[in-house]
């Protein structure tokens, strides 16, 4: 039976990526490891790893939920952050942002090119 998930992101530089995890989200590494950094909040849990393939991936890698995506936004952008604007079948942003009957949703690159999400449950 499966009973957990989690993800693991790829970096490059996991300097560079602590900085901004620490500086633009404000999540810091519960655990370090030789050429790895773990974080785990209790509620969420990811892994990163230091290697040369990052980047290439043209999907969402990981979302986080949140309960105020306006305010979420803003402070992201305040800290630098750039949301991704594109149309596609089915989706289309508006300054940012994607809406649907359901939930209302961001994406963004971390300082490795991850795509990240933010979502907001209606």
């Amino acid at each position: 039976m499966l009973t957990e998930a989690h993800t693991i992101l790829p970096a490059a530089d996991l300097g560079r990526f602590r900085g901004f995890y620490h500086d633009t989200l404000g999540l810091d590494p519960s655990e370090e490891h030789d050429g790895m950094l773990v974080y785990d909040n209790g509620r969420s849990a990811f892994e990163v790893y230091e290697t040369e393939n990052v980047g290439s991936a043209k999907n969402t890698q990981m979302v986080w939920m949140t309960d105020d995506l306006d305010g979420e936004m803003a402070r992201l952008r305040s800290a630098g952050v750039v949301f991704e604007e594109f149309e596609i079948p089915g989706m289309r942003t508006e300054n940012g942002v994607v809406e649907t009957e359901d939930m209302r949703s961001a994406w963004f690159r971390d300082s490795e090119g991850n795509i990240l999400c933010i979502t907001e449950r209606r």
